[in-house]
């Protein structure tokens, strides 16, 4: 369960806007705290949205942010 997972910080200010690029960087970070079925629903999550600023989102709920 998301609520019951510590979040992996990450340091998004450093990472070229771009969404996929984003998505590498929580995507990382999750595997490397063994959360590897986050990794998935996550990528299922923001390729099913629609826009931008909805993807951000999703990956913010996934991830702290630095």
């Amino acid at each position: 369960n998301l609520k019951n997972m510590p979040k992996p910080t990450v340091n998004l200010s450093e990472v070229d806007g771009n969404i996929f690029a984003i998505l590498g960087v929580c995507t990382k970070a999750l595997k490397k705290e063994g959360q590897i079925n986050e990794v998935k629903e996550l990528t299922e999550k923001v390729f099913a949205s629609s826009s931008y600023h909805e993807a951000l989102s999703i990956c913010l709920e996934y991830v702290e942010q630095q």
